[in-house]
């Protein structure tokens, strides 16, 4: 067998399961360090989503209040910035949102108007999609947007 011949049976013999094994523990190594990380982001960004949405909303409902000196009620709702309510209900009426978005956590953002801390009230119940709680399931508002 000639030299040349060995080193290009060497360079065929592909990788030993050590090696292999070695480049999965650092593949899992690396995944437990930044996947905690990411999954925080994750949150961080849908609370930071639901407070622009909610923003969002708002500025549509201040519009709606100039053109109609009013905001929608509470039966009417938010959907009341896609669809005409009606002349009666909103004379000057335009669209003033595409659609109604849902929160990050495919839940409908609350409507109340009058609302208890103000004229009217926007909401998400958080990731929990109930009352109260804290951090991701921490309630998100008009009232608390910072």
């Amino acid at each position: 067998m000639s030299s040349t011949q060995r080193v290009a049976s060497r360079r065929e013999r592909g990788f030993t399961l050590i090696e292999i094994m070695v480049v999965v523990v650092i593949i899992g190594l690396l995944a437990a360090i930044v996947a905690p990380n990411l999954i925080g982001n994750i949150d961080r960004a849908a609370v930071t989503r639901a407070r622009a949405d909610i923003r969002t909303i708002d500025n549509a409902l201040n519009l709606y209040r100039l053109d109609n000196f009013r905001y929608p009620s509470s039966d009417e709702g938010l959907q009341a910035l896609v669809t005409n309510p009606g002349e009666a209900s909103a004379p000057n009426w335009k669209q003033y949102l595409r659609s109604v978005p849902s929160d990050p956590w495919n839940n409908d953002y609350e409507y109340a108007s009058p609302g208890r801390q103000g004229d009217y009230e926007i909401y998400t119940f958080g990731a929990d999609g109930q009352e109260g709680g804290e951090g991701i399931n921490a309630d998100i508002g008009s009232w608390n947007l910072d």
